[in-house]
């Protein structure tokens, strides 16, 4: 799978490594900003205790 993205990718190899960062940092933005907060309404313990 990765060799085949590496593949399709235009470019030499800094310009799909420049690619492949900027993709995974908006992954990781949507992620923390539109997944996590919505899961985290529904998964939403009520009584959380640490012993």
């Amino acid at each position: 799978m990765y060799a085949a993205l590496w593949r399709i990718l235009p470019g030499p190899w800094w310009v799909r490594v420049l690619i492949l960062l900027v993709l995974a940092v908006a992954v990781l933005y949507g992620l923390f900003f539109y997944v996590f907060p919505w899961v985290g309404e529904i998964v939403n313990p009520q009584e959380v205790t640490v012993q």
